[in-house]
């Protein structure tokens, strides 16, 4: 129980060391890896169901040389690339938002610096200091945070153009 009071108060601290700006980034990343492990979740488990049928519905036709078999082949694979696609756009605006809200952060940081010099008039380093943490911390956040999510982004996407293209070979027309 002390063990957790003492996370809370730190994690606290750390909040109000980068500023209301490092709270949101902070939003913004568990948003994002909330959706990056639903996309893995979805990769590792549902789209195996989803594929298995798709392709026992396309081997379970009785024609599948025509053209509006073709059509129907088509569909089917789109249909798989759009819910292999889902929320990868999303992730991505979420990836580019991480260090513009760390700039953000860096601005309103430098903000508090020099309302600190006009304040003081000098340029005290002891004064300084909590301004320069809020202009650093949430610019860190935002860039780890951004890392993280386009290493994650560029795996999904290559892994549902991959899957896309495992499937369309594996329901070929028979001719």
């Amino acid at each position: 129980m002390v063990l957790l009071i003492d996370s809370i108060n730190a994690i606290r601290d750390f909040l109000d060391t980068g500023g209301q700006v490092l709270l949101v980034i902070g939003v913004l990343i568990f948003a994002m890896w909330l959706l990056i492990l639903e996309r893995f979740i979805f990769f590792f488990q549902g789209y195996k169901h989803y594929k298995r049928d798709v392709k026992a519905n396309w081997h379970n036709r009785p024609e599948r040389n025509s053209w509006h078999a073709e059509q129907i082949r088509q569909a089917m694979i789109s249909r798989a690339g759009i819910k292999l696609n889902a929320n990868l756009a999303l992730i991505n605006v979420m990836v580019a938002l991480c260090p513009l809200l760390g700039l953000l952060g860096t601005v309103t940081g430098m903000i508090e610096v020099f309302d600190v010099m006009a304040v003081t008039g000098t340029g005290s380093a002891r004064s300084m200091a909590s301004g320069v943490s809020k202009a650093t911390i949430p610019t860190m956040a935002g860039m780890v945070g951004a890392l993280s999510g386009v290493f994650a982004s560029t795996f999904l996407q290559r892994r549902a153009k991959r899957e896309v293209e495992l499937l369309e070979d594996n329901m070929v027309l028979d001719h």
